[in-house]
């Protein structure tokens, strides 16, 4: 099988390529290295790229931005892959706001260039889009909470398991980032149901590993540990530290495209996160991190927190499990920290 990768370097696209590699197939990457302008030289992925060119010998690099329509377009049209994965994205709801051009034409329009592509060249290949939890904008924020020692929980127990897919867009705050993958989202899923195409929205919750290369705007536990590791003060934004996450490891985030590949289905959406047993709170990911770097957490707080951020949000994995019952989430949230701790260390030495 021939597979495209958009954002080929980042965690998720290399988590793929890597993993359909070693499977056998030939994997086509595309990435500019993007996030090291969005993101200065933290966000450098080169590093990654350079990892998947010398261990991938079926990996073949494509330097392209997805914005160049004429591009995408000549690209697919030599390829016709038999599937394609698309990660790259501006990942940032806070650098959004001041880069909303390139962030909307990145997110959105580019989700259009490859879409229209796809449906030119190889409308029958199972196209999988990295889309966010940041769809449902600040809407979660309207659950009745209650407040424990350590995290904010739904005290509602209609979302008992979490955010289900049915949950409103809609009459809330998205951030312009929220805003720009709401539009790729649901452009996903017109392809889909319009065109009668195979795809799919991956709804992510926290995605990370120790591929992550982290940042204060985006990477929520890989950048807590690099601060935790370099001795570095992490700043919490507001809601007491309490607010919670479901984090999930690029490496299931893979298995489970993997199974839609075997089972596709047209304009789908998935709530794809750690679900409520790999979820935590920035204070209670303060303590995971200490256990194994045997360093105290240094941090400061600011009462203001970021727009348009969840206060608790973890994902209802019940529609993903019925679907996909063969589907299983086989990395806890200590093992995820353990293994970015591990890689950090070894970073710095």
């Amino acid at each position: 099988m021939k597979i495209l990768v958009t954002g080929s370097s980042g965690l998720i696209g290399s988590e793929v390529c890597s993993y359909f590699s070693q499977r056998g197939h030939v994997i086509h990457g595309i990435d500019n290295n993007q996030r090291a302008v969005f993101f200065g030289p933290q966000g450098d992925t080169s590093w990654r790229l350079k990892e998947l060119r010398e261990t991938l010998p079926s990996f073949n690099h494509h330097e392209l931005d997805i914005r160049e329509r004429s591009k995408v377009l000549e690209l697919m049209n030599s390829l016709k892959p038999d599937a394609i994965v698309h990660t790259a994205a501006q990942p940032s709801h806070d650098k959004a706001a001041s880069i909303p051009f390139d962030d909307f034409d990145v997110n959105a329009t580019g989700t259009l260039n490859l879409l229209e592509s796809a449906r030119q060249a190889c409308p029958e290949s199972p196209f999988v889009h990295m889309s966010t939890n940041k769809v449902y904008g600040d809407g979660p924020n309207s659950i009745e909470m209650k407040e424990l020692d350590t995290r904010w929980e739904y005290a509602d127990p209609t979302y008992a398991n979490g955010i289900p897919e049915t949950f409103s867009i809609d009459q809330c705050k998205h951030s312009l980032f929220g805003a720009s993958k709401v539009a790729a989202d649901v452009m996903v899923q017109e392809y889909g149901r319009y065109f009668n195409m195979p795809t799919c929205c991956l709804r992510g919750g926290c995605l990370t590993g120790p591929s992550h290369s982290g940042v204060e705007l985006h990477g929520f536990l890989s950048f807590l540990v690099k601060c935790n590791i370099d001795d570095r003060k992490y700043t919490i934004f507001g809601y007491k530290g309490k607010q919670v996450r479901d984090n999930i490891h690029s490496e299931d985030v893979v298995r489970f495209i993997d199974c839609f590949f075997e089972d596709p289905r047209r304009g789908e959406v998935y709530n794809l996160g750690g679900g409520k047993k790999n979820s935590c709170s920035i204070l209670e990911a303060f303590e995971i991190c200490e256990s194994y770097s045997g360093k105290k957490q240094s941090y400061e707080y600011s009462d203001e927190n970021r727009i348009g951020d969840h206060i608790c949000y973890y994902s209802d994995l019940t529609k993903i499990n019925e679907h996909y019952p063969e589907f299983k989430i086989e990395n806890s949230l200590p093992e995820i920290i353990r293994q970015i701790v591990s890689t950090q260390t070894r970073r710095q030495a």
